[in-house]
């Protein structure tokens, strides 16, 4: 009678020493299955762009942001030292594997950019050619990227896709694998149905993530 009993709090024990385990395993498993959508360039430098202008000291500075392969380019010009290192830091977003800052120390840099910016009105009717959102956003086509890869993060049909996006001249080609040729159909819907989208080439194929 003892060692039955001995036995059954042995049991009882190695459960409740297991349950931990097993619950950080199942969930392990549910934190891990998220979409992973492939960031291009373009969005990149889209989200540097914002990341520079929502700084108050660097709103009125004169500088210019590209992406190449995920690299990070600062040119231009900004007031101080401080600001070029600001700018510099704030740039690196998600996904950026490096920053090469190359803007100039200069006393009149905000008075450059506001020569820019009147120049930039100049060409206004030229800009709004490519439509406007109903946000009152210039429809471009780094707009549009952005904007289609942000309603395809929370489609749970695009769960564990790898999806890349490419727009040129508002034309979307899309790129990749999905797991399902419900998932393919989905992103072809949403990427044709975004504001803006003049028409879509889905190219994605059907198959395990790589």
């Amino acid at each position: 009678m003892y060692c039955s009993k001995h036995l059954a709090i042995a049991g009882v024990l190695g459960v409740a020493l297991m349950s931990p385990a097993v619950t950080s395993r199942a969930y392990a498993a549910q934190t891990t299955a998220k979409t992973s959508v492939a960031v291009d360039d373009s969005t990149l430098q889209s989200r540097a762009e914002a990341a520079i202008k929502a700084q108050p000291t660097l709103k009125n500075q004169d500088i210019d942001v590209k992406v190449s392969n995920k690299v990070v380019t600062l040119t231009g010009a900004v007031q101080t030292a401080a600001r070029k290192a600001r700018a510099g830091r704030v740039a690196r977003v998600a996904g950026v594997t490096s920053v090469v800052n190359d803007l100039k120390l200069d006393p009149h840099a905000d008075q450059n950019m506001a020569e820019k910016a009147g120049e930039a009105t100049k060409t206004v009717g030229e800009k709004t050619k490519e439509g406007v959102s109903k946000t009152g956003e210039v429809i471009t086509d780094a707009w549009l990227n952005t904007k289609i890869h942000a309603n395809m993060m929370n489609e749970p049909l695009l769960k564990d896709s790898d999806i890349n996006v490419d727009v040129k001249d508002h034309m979307v080609t899309l790129k990749g694998t999905v797991t399902s040729p419900a998932g393919k159909a989905r992103a072809g819907e949403i990427a044709k149905t975004t504001e803006g989208a003049k028409g879509v080439n889905n190219m994605l194929m059907v198959g395990p993530k790589k």
